[in-house]
């Protein structure tokens, strides 16, 4: 397996985890998922690591069966990784540790050592994920009271929030961003993919 790379940053997730067996051997296993490896088909895989060598390989989402038990739940979302967890036989979950050169890791990092400038950015990135969804639901609900069945039954709706284009772009980015951020942090809800 290739060590993680300073330039592999925004194309490259690399987590770890470590297993006892019963007889004690510590096996070391890695996902490495590469969002830019198959441009032709656009299908993102995962290859799943043993002590260094490659052990398994799916396209994504994927579940990776473990020798010594358990699973690996690895999966996408539109902004980043949004799952990669090892799940035990009876069912508990851990998430996998990032690779400290990753973006991943870098922000555990700094969630570890700076915990409220961490909880600031957290706060700030769902901030701009409400901001979208709410400009999100305003800007779509003029056209749709036009429809006329609705505009006959309910009348139209007028959006009383106007903004100037550079403002709505600058917090379409802000909702972007925000998204990419808790993306880092392997956050996902419903609010990611509606404030975009």
């Amino acid at each position: 397996m290739q060590r993680f790379r300073w330039w592999q940053t925004f194309g490259r997730n690399l987590f770890h985890l470590r297993l006892s067996n019963p007889d004690g051997y510590q096996a070391l296993y890695a996902v490495d998922i590469r969002h830019w490896g198959n441009q032709g088909s656009g299908e993102v895989k995962a290859d799943l690591y043993r002590d260094g060598r490659r052990y398994a390989e799916s396209k994504l989402p994927a579940a990776f069966p473990l020798k010594e038990g358990g699973i690996v739940e690895v999966a996408m979302s539109g902004f980043g990784l949004k799952r990669c967890h090892y799940i035990t036989a009876n069912g508990a979950e851990h998430q996998l540790i990032p690779d400290p050169r990753s973006a991943e890791g870098r922000r555990a990092r700094l969630d570890r050592e700076h915990p409220s400038l961490s909880r600031g950015i957290g706060f700030l990135s769902a901030t701009f994920l409400v901001i979208g969804l709410l400009l999100l639901l305003l800007q779509i609900a003029g056209p749709i009271s036009e429809v006329p069945p609705l505009a006959e039954r309910f009348g139209t709706f007028e959006s009383p929030v106007q903004l100037p284009l550079w403002l709505n772009i600058a917090l379409g980015l802000g909702a972007v961003l925000g998204s990419m951020e808790r993306a880092l942090r392997l956050r996902c809800s419903w609010l990611d993919s509606a404030g975009n």
